[in-house]
């Protein structure tokens, strides 16, 4: 079983710079740095409820629009999870959250199956929440699923604040997340294929 659960992404396109250091088993510290002001209080917010130490710094093409930066970012963060959980001995595997924020009730329910699929409806209602586009919520978590080789069912149940959904979005995954990512004391892998 892999006993240090960290990674570290580096990843250049022609559309962004990321450096990113991921520790599953940290305390919540985070620094982020991508130039969307709202989308950096989310991360901050999921590294908070996950337990995560995550140090992101992304230099993307904000000029053009938020679009490449939070995929990316998405993308990277998916894979440093991939790497983090190495064969995934010990998981518990299977999770689900909800997260409340005043009117706004968000669940979340995450397979750590190693195939990587989202199902995301939280509509917001309007075009954009500070600098982050609304339509790139749920495009930030396809995107991590699919790299992070999981299966996520993303639903808001109620809400009508958009910076309340986005923010219980967020939070219910990262609960989700850890539960997902604790160990169970056992050395085996929780599949009966015998891989994930």
């Amino acid at each position: 079983m892999k006993t240090n659960r960290i990674a570290e992404i580096r990843r250049q396109t022609s559309e962004t710079k990321i450096k990113l250091s991921l520790d599953l088993d940290g305390s919540g510290k985070s620094t982020i740095r991508t130039g969307i002001g709202f989308f950096d209080h989310m991360l901050t917010s999921l590294a908070k409820h996950a337990r995560w130490d995550l140090q992101l710094e992304c230099d993307g093409d904000l000029d053009v629009d938020d679009h490449h930066t939070v995929e990316d970012c998405g993308l990277a963060l998916g894979a440093a999870l991939d790497q983090a959980l190495g064969e995934r001995r010990g998981i518990t595997r299977f999770a689900y959250a909800y997260a409340p924020l005043d009117e706004a009730l968000v669940r979340s329910v995450i397979d750590l199956s190693g195939r990587g699929g989202a199902w995301v409806e939280v509509p917001c209602g309007r075009e954009s929440i500070g600098t982050l586009s609304c339509e790139n919520v749920p495009h930030f978590f396809r995107s991590l699923a699919s790299a992070a080789r999981l299966t996520l069912h993303l639903d808001r149940i109620r809400g009508e604040n958009a910076h309340h959904i986005a923010e219980a979005a967020f939070k219910s995954f990262a609960l989700a997340i850890r539960s997902a990512i604790a160990l169970d004391g056992s050395e085996a892998i929780p599949s009966t294929k015998g891989t994930l």
